[in-house]
């Protein structure tokens, strides 16, 4: 049976047609789900029982099953289990500016960036729309809050689940219901250039972020499989195409590794590939793990980095380190659990 949560309300609203009844019960479903956060469909008090007979008959309403979660500063890592007993992870990062929160769109990941641990364990399937919306459910009921900002940055490639990803902002961008505005979403991908030219036609001012991580063919290679596929030259020229054509920023995201990308002449080399494109560089402290060699760079050479970046005019901020202690890099917990 379908997941009430995987509809748009375009699509609620045509059932309703469809049924001979009004479209408007789409807008009440959906903040009885969303604004008010029912859990069953008979605790829609102002819609009819043939309606919530219909809704009972046609879709399901299950929250998803938690089956840890570890939380530390700032941070709290949530290990789910699926309908079909896969698991997924999410991390929520607590700002300054609200509540941001980390979730997966796929279970695993065929990318195969050497120093992730979700890559070491393949991609199974695609997360469907519903099973993307109920992460957020989830973690808002379990800690009572409201997510402020989401990020489509663990695990799995968005890109590589395009078509339940652009359904899924649909759902949760809807004013009827989770109501996160566009500019507050951004999907990172590691780099499919031909997705990234779709998603420049996209009509929703959502963030795109790339996971560069290098500043020439030879280490991207070396650490990103999908390189092979996408060399350095055409994700640039992808980019700056998307740059031109929507007018907004890009973000980069730089994991710092140890003595493999974290020279100051591979921070000159950064800087000369991303000089004139509208975008900033996020350097990001690496997350060991147990499983994987690369280690993350020390703060001085983190620094050094940046302040080369800076004097070539590059914007660049260096991200807060989240988690270590709550196995937060992304798809450790999951490992962890399946190899328990």
């Amino acid at each position: 049976m379908k997941s009430i949560y995987g509809v748009t309300i375009k699509q609620l609203e045509q059932y309703f047609i469809d049924k001979k009844e009004g479209k408007f019960k789409a807008t009440q479903v959906f903040e009885w789900l969303y604004k008010k956060k029912v859990t069953s469909f008979k605790d829609m008090k102002n819609v009819s029982h043939k309606t919530i007979d219909d809704l009972t008959k046609d879709y399901e309403i299950k929250p998803l099953k938690i089956i840890t979660k570890k939380i530390g500063d700032d941070v709290a890592k949530y290990l789910f289990a699926l309908d079909d007993n896969n698991k997924i992870e999410a991390v929520l990062m607590h700002h300054d500016y609200g509540e941001s929160l980390c979730i997966s769109t796929q279970v695993g990941c065929n990318m195969g960036c050497h120093f992730c641990e979700s890559g070491r364990l393949k991609k199974i399937r695609n997360l469907t729309s519903d099973e993307m919306v109920r992460q957020i459910l989830a973690v808002e009921n379990d800690l009572k809050i409201r997510i402020s900002h989401l990020v489509l940055m663990g695990i799995g490639e968005p890109f590589d689940n395009y078509d339940n990803v652009i359904s899924f902002i649909d759902i949760i961008n809807n004013p009827k219901g989770i109501d996160l505005g566009s500019r507050h979403i951004t999907i990172s991908t590691s780099g499919i250039v031909p997705k990234i030219k779709q998603f420049t036609e996209y009509d929703k001012q959502v963030n795109l972020a790339i996971s560069l991580h290098a500043p020439n063919n030879k280490i991207r290679n070396s650490i990103m499989e999908i390189n092979k596929a996408y060399p350095i030259e055409q994700l640039i020229e992808a980019v700056k195409q998307y740059v031109i054509k929507t007018k907004r920023r890009v973000t980069f995201e730089y994991i710092m590794l140890k003595d493999v990308n974290d020279s100051k002449e591979n921070a000159l080399e950064l800087s000369n590939l991303l000089k004139g494109i509208n975008c900033y560089v996020n350097l990001i402290p690496y997350n060991e793990t147990s499983h994987i060699e690369y280690k993350k760079s020390n703060k001085e050479k983190i620094m050094q980095f940046y302040d080369v970046l800076k004097k070539n005019g590059i914007n660049v901020t260096v991200r807060r380190e989240f988690g270590s202690n709550v196995n937060a890099a992304c798809g450790q917990l999951r490992s962890n659990y399946e190899e328990a």
